[in-house]
């Protein structure tokens, strides 16, 4: 149905290969059986949980990102690592970033943030029954964790308050699950 978009790797070079992410640059075959290249992140994936408590507030963190020089408001989140289940890749990171732990999980949406320059994809992960423990943040990892209600979020997203793209999307989950116009 779509094989007239479809481009055609004739090959491939690892252009980067850092600790954190690799670029590949691609020779390809266009539809019109042109050729060019294509450079893209090679991500491994990552989840982001939405933490909610039995009264409906969620639990949110606030961390500086060094690209953007700058604090976002965010859903906890991580990468998984080579061979990990995204489900306990939610609940570790749920655990190592808040200290909570939830009994109750279940898979929202997948999605991928950034499709014109990588291929990670993004597990999004409802978490409810949630118990406070002790953090165990990776070194040099620092950030504030915090409660905000859905309305104060959508607020927030509206203000550009929030802008991280995962949270954005989660919010929107959660208002359209709250309102019982989404199911999971």
């Amino acid at each position: 149905m779509d094989d007239h978009l479809k481009e055609t790797r004739l090959d491939s070079t690892v252009a980067y290969d850092g600790h954190f992410i690799k670029i590949r640059r691609d020779a390809i075959r266009l539809p019109d059986d042109s050729t060019s290249t294509r450079e893209y992140i090679v991500h491994p994936g990552a989840v982001v949980i939405i933490p909610v408590f039995d009264d409906g507030r969620v639990l949110l963190e606030r961390q500086f990102r060094y690209p953007l020089q700058q604090v976002f408001i965010e859903f906890p989140a991580g990468k998984i690592d080579p061979g990990e289940d995204p489900l306990e890749c939610a609940k570790r990171e749920l655990r190592e970033e808040t200290g909570y732990s939830a009994t109750d999980w279940q898979f929202v949406c997948r999605i991928h943030n950034a499709i014109a320059y990588s291929d990670e994809h993004i597990d999004i992960y409802l978490a409810r029954g949630l118990t406070e423990g002790e953090r165990q943040l990776d070194e040099g990892e620092f950030l504030d964790i915090f409660t905000a209600t859905t309305d104060e979020m959508l607020s927030w997203v509206r203000e550009g308050k929030i802008t991280d793209v995962k949270t954005v999307i989660g919010t929107f989950w959660l208002d359209k699950l709250r309102a019982g116009d989404w199911k999971l």
